[in-house]
């Protein structure tokens, strides 16, 4: 049993408590809280009819209390819990005025890593969250262990708390929406790289440098901090670290897995040849170093082992996908690269000549 789950129902219960958002992350809260018998109000800026099927459905069947439309907002007032959707940064004033009043203003996915038994990998930064995450999750499942994926990817978890377990491992994609002003940190943290992103939604790109430090800002001395030290943002991260540090990125680190050259190693010993991966690129391979130093010591299996179950990592949708060969041409989808950076990456893991078609 979930003492911990336990423990904040209890503290729900007879709270007024507002879920702003509809979307996809907060369908499965708004469901939880509801069979919870919690006095829940939905707040969204679309009416009823534009709101995902699932959320109206639900909303109409059981008559929940709404706020919808453009003035939405406006009746978010004396509420003790405020569950806010990641796009809807703390620094709203209308969250603001109700923090500053008293109440509670917290996310999903902050309750998952707080109320969660398992322990908590986190992953974050401007480039290669996703696929880390997934090579995380897919190293650790080959290995024999049961994960829940979610975050940013894979499903909403917060209606799995009372059925993971102290045993389960939980990994988490984690943006600088999901992690701003986030008072606890996951129990390993891993950074991959910071560079300008999301400013048409952040204040500035210091306020975007500092929604990514709260994946580890709140981490104890046991916990562990994964940063890449060829980011000089991220190196400097270690400043404010608690827990305890490793590194990952090219050349030899002392005790880290890191890329050198057409191998994965670690302390000089060859892990890994890339040569034999699916993924391709540096900056996949760097992701690899970076998964493997936040999960070393789960890793309990002969170096061969561990070649095989990455060696069958394919890469994550829209990124350097492979679809097909067409008269001696291959063709990958590597639309999710919207950034100069991302497609220079892309670019630059292929030796061969290359055709780009790029659009925007």
């Amino acid at each position: 049993m979930n003492k911990k789950l336990e423990e904040w129902n209890k503290f729900l219960k007879n709270k007024k408590i507002a879920i702003i958002g509809a979307g996809v992350s907060n369908i499965p809260l708004m469901k939880e809280l509801h069979k919870n018998n919690l006095d829940i109000t939905i707040f969204d800026k679309n009416d009823i009819n534009k709101l995902p099927e699932e959320a109206s459905s639900y909303i109409k069947k059981y008559n929940i209390k709404t706020s919808l439309g453009d003035n939405y907002l406006d009746n978010l007032v004396g509420y003790d819990v405020i569950f806010r959707s990641p796009s809807f940064l703390p620094t709203n004033k209308y969250l603001v005025k109700e923090q500053e009043r008293g109440a509670l203003i917290t996310t999903e996915i902050e309750q998952v890593i707080k109320l969660s038994l398992a322990p908590i990998i986190g992953v974050t930064g401007s480039k290669g969250k996703t696929t880390t995450t997934t090579i995380i999750n897919a190293i650790l499942s080959g290995l024999g262990y049961h994960t829940y994926l979610g975050g940013n990817i894979g499903l909403p978890l917060y209606n799995k708390l009372d059925e993971i377990t102290k045993e389960d491992i939980v990994i988490l994609e984690l943006s600088s929406f999901q992690l701003m002003n986030m008072t606890v940190s996951p129990h390993i943290s891993v950074v991959t790289n910071i560079s300008p992103d999301h400013l048409d939604i952040h204040g500035s790109y210091d306020e975007y440098i500092n929604a990514k430090k709260y994946i580890f800002l709140n981490q104890q001395k046991e916990d562990i901090l994964v940063l890449n030290k060829d980011d000089k943002i991220v190196k400097d991260f270690k400043k404010e670290a608690k827990g305890h540090i490793r590194y990952f990125g090219k050349g030899n680190i002392k005790d880290s897995y890191t890329l050198n050259k057409n191998y994965i190693t670690y302390n000089d010993e060859l892990i890994i040849d890339t040569n034999k991966l699916i993924l391709k690129g540096d900056h996949n391979y760097i992701n690899i170093c970076a998964a493997l130093n936040a999960i070393k010591d789960y890793i309990k299996v002969p170096n061969e082992e561990l070649e095989k179950v990455i060696s069958n990592i394919s890469p994550v949708k829209h990124r350097l996908e492979f679809v097909r060969n067409i008269n001696g041409v291959k063709w990958y989808n590597d639309s999710a690269s919207t950034t100069p950076d991302k497609a220079i990456a892309g670019i630059e893991a292929f030796d061969n000549n290359i055709i780009l078609i790029a659009g925007g």
